[in-house]
């Protein structure tokens, strides 16, 4: 019987590109050591990539990681860590990457982990390989607290949404298979970490998270997107709830729309029974108008679910029509 070890390699004996892509702003004190610290030489892979996002840095980002070896793809101003992540996804499709891995730039992830991070789709196990901070409580890292309870609040909401049981949902250091990055359909201009989860989910790609050790601080600067809590918690709940909008109607309209339509009727009911045991709606008179009220916006947020609801099938119609146009405009793909 073979052993594991060796039917792995007989199993990656496919030939892959490689993509790497690394958002940066103003990460000329990390960006290099990050950039050689990836392998050179990756069993299965023929060729790899580098793409530095270099999101409006006013340092020498951009100069260091040219000289470093990166392909580097410049926006004029800062636009966020999401929009830099869409620069970059789109840069490793048309580079014809068979694999994309994200990594930031700021030196928190090790770059030798991308091997261990693509083996589950180079083995055909995965369409999305996400490190986990959290899997493993050995490999939990120092953070601050309130950062700890943030991220299990995220992942909590995301499990919540998607009926998954995930461990980090905020973790920048992922991996993405060509299917994977062909098919996400992302909005988010911010952050893209959570939402990717809800995307990817609900299009049953196949998701796995991989314990790493992962170093809880920066070792210089501050992070750019939790760098103040109350702004980040509060731009990602926008994202988080805009996707359950999109994808879970029936809880975001449905269930208060019945809840409350349920309590007008049960307040009519209540105000019915004391009028024909009395007479009168006295001292309940209030109820008459509230029930009424509730009555209506109730059936007019079932009546927003059906509509969210044929809007999401329309939705996932669009999106396969947007996949297989990618998938088009993707494919003179580079020859090894």
């Amino acid at each position: 019987m073979l052993s594991q070890i060796h039917q792995d390699a007989l199993q990656t004996d496919v030939k892959c590109r490689l993509a790497i892509i690394l958002p940066a702003l103003n990460e000329a004190k990390t960006i290099s050591v990050v950039i050689r610290g990836i392998p050179q030489a990756i069993s299965g892979i023929t060729d790899i990539d580098i793409f530095v996002i270099n999101d409006g840095s006013t340092d020498d980002t951009a100069s260091i990681a040219r000289a470093s070896g990166a392909h580097v793809v410049s926006h004029d101003s800062n636009k966020g860590v999401g929009a830099a992540f869409h620069t970059g996804l789109r840069s490793a499709l048309a580079s014809g990457a068979d694999i994309i891995v994200n990594i930031d730039a700021d030196g928190q992830f090790n770059p030798t982990d991308i091997t261990h991070l693509i083996k589950p789709i180079q083995l055909g196990k995965a369409d999305f390989v996400t490190a986990s901070r959290f899997a493993d409580p050995a490999l939990t890292p120092q953070m601050p607290a309130i950062k700890l309870l943030g991220n299990r609040l995220m992942t909590s909401m995301i499990n919540f949404i998607t009926k998954k049981k995930f461990t980090d949902v905020s973790c920048g250091f992922r991996a993405y298979s060509r299917e994977a990055a062909l098919r996400l359909t992302l909005f988010g201009y911010f952050t893209y970490t959570q939402e990717t989860f809800i995307d990817l989910a609900f299009k049953q790609i196949r998701m796995v998270e991989m314990p790493l050790a992962i170093r809880g601080v920066r070792q210089h600067g501050h992070s750019r997107v939790a760098d103040n809590l109350w702004r980040y918690g509060l731009k990602t709940s926008t994202i988080i709830f805009r996707a359950a909008r999109d994808y879970r109607p029936h809880y975001f309209f449905g269930l208060p729309g019945l809840l409350i339509f349920g309590s007008g009727i049960g307040s009519g009911l209540f105000l019915l029974q004391h009028f024909l045991r009395t007479g009168q709606t006295f001292p309940y008179r209030s109820l008459v108008q509230l029930s009424g009220v509730l009555i209506i916006v109730g059936i007019l947020l079932l009546f927003l679910s059906l509509l969210a609801d044929m809007m999401y099938r329309n939705r996932i119609i669009v999106e396969e029509a947007v996949y297989h146009a990618r998938k088009a405009s993707y494919n003179n793909r580079p020859q090894s």
